[in-house]
């Protein structure tokens, strides 16, 4: 028992209370949605009670530790004067600000055209995965808490499908149209998109000797196997229905039902993570389009700009409050956190070439 408490004692001293306090508040907000939103639990399946809970649990620990990775120096900063921008009224003339945010959010977040630039192989396997794992969640999420659901009705001679949303009836599906069988077979779709997109990736990951030699089984290869694992046994449960009659159905979904909570349970923990800490990169738009009429931070090695000067300042200003000292030895040394990668790299050639002659001191 003294144990125990010694344990929940330390517990207590490395969990944030600030970070724990909003994820609670996130979870209570998201069950109390759940509740309303499925007419006091009318609608609410009680077969997907296992993917709701893995649910409030994924939300609970997303919720602690953004609020934690926001605490940090460095990201608070590039938070708040990322907003700080948004809502600028420089850049609000002529609707300045929503031109930016669009054209960051399709560039960035939809057509991810910085990976294509790495690799347009590396762009399709992320691509595919990005946009079935988006396609999986728009449709499971609102079944799971009872948001949306089905109803059968008919309209003389054909079978219809009635969707209700919030328990409001909005549309009346045809059960052999077009829009029912996209409708019923959107997990499918997803499913067909992310496993083709995983074997890229772990092909790349196969071959490619530089990501190999970094790679780690947690971070680089566990989150592949999960998403592969989901999509492949609701592939099964597909099968199952539909060309064998329902054999081992119960079975298969018990197993797809595991494979679906442990990635949620995952989520929080592992590299997934980065789904929810990629908006966050469309502040970089608004830095440069705040700073693009004024003249950018000089690099002292080779004399040419290299960044936004208000990005600069705020990094000597993290670096300040993370007590770096990152000042060169003598005043005629320029501090590192004022040089340019290209720069950086040209006195890392310098110091070399001085070791190599003897002649560093």
């Amino acid at each position: 028992m003294h144990k125990l408490v010694e344990t929940i004692r330390a517990l207590r001293h490395e969990l944030d209370g600030r970070s724990l306090f909003f994820a609670t508040i996130a979870t209570l907000l998201l069950a109390a949605a759940i509740v309303v939103g499925s007419r006091n639990l009318f609608d609410f399946d009680s077969a997907l009670i296992g993917y709701c809970f893995a649910s409030l649990f994924a939300a609970f620990g997303l919720v602690y530790r953004y609020s934690v990775w926001l605490s940090k120096p460095p990201t608070r900063k590039y938070w708040h004067r990322g907003w700080q921008l948004c809502f600028s009224p420089r850049l609000w003339k002529n609707l300045r600000s929503p031109r930016i945010l669009a054209e960051a959010v399709t560039r960035k977040i939809v057509v991810q055209d910085f990976i294509w630039y790495r690799s347009p192989q590396r762009w399709l396997g992320h691509f595919l995965i990005a946009v079935g794992c988006v396609l999986a969640a728009a449709i499971t999420f609102p079944l799971v808490f009872g948001w949306v659901h089905f109803e059968q009705g008919q309209i003389e001679p054909t079978i219809t499908y009635i969707v209700y949303v919030l328990g409001f009836p909005v549309r009346e599906l045809d059960v052999k149209g077009a829009e029912a069988w996209v409708a019923l077979h959107g997990l499918i779709i997803a499913s067909f998109l992310v496993i083709p997109g995983v074997m890229l990736a772990m092909y790349r990951r196969m071959v490619d000797q530089g990501a190999a030699a970094v790679q780690r089984f947690g971070r680089d290869l566990l989150p592949l196997i999960l998403l592969f694992a989901v999509a492949f046994t609701g592939l099964l449960l597909w099968v199952s229905y539909e060309f064998l009659h329902g054999y081992f159905y119960s079975a298969l979904a018990q197993l797809h039902a595991w494979t679906v909570i442990g990635t949620l349970i995952y989520l929080p923990f592992g590299k997934l993570f980065h789904i929810f800490q990629r908006p966050a990169s469309l502040g970089i738009s608004y830095y440069k389009a705040a700073n693009a009429d004024k003249e950018p931070a000089q690099c002292p090695v080779t004399k040419q700009g290299f960044a936004p000067k208000m990005q600069t300042d705020d990094l000597k200003e993290v670096l300040a409050e993370l007590e770096f000292d990152y000042s060169g030895k003598t005043d005629a040394d320029p501090a590192w956190n004022e040089v340019s990668p290209r720069g950086r790299r040209i006195l890392i050639g310098r110091a070399y070439s001085k070791m190599r002659h003897g002649k560093f001191d």
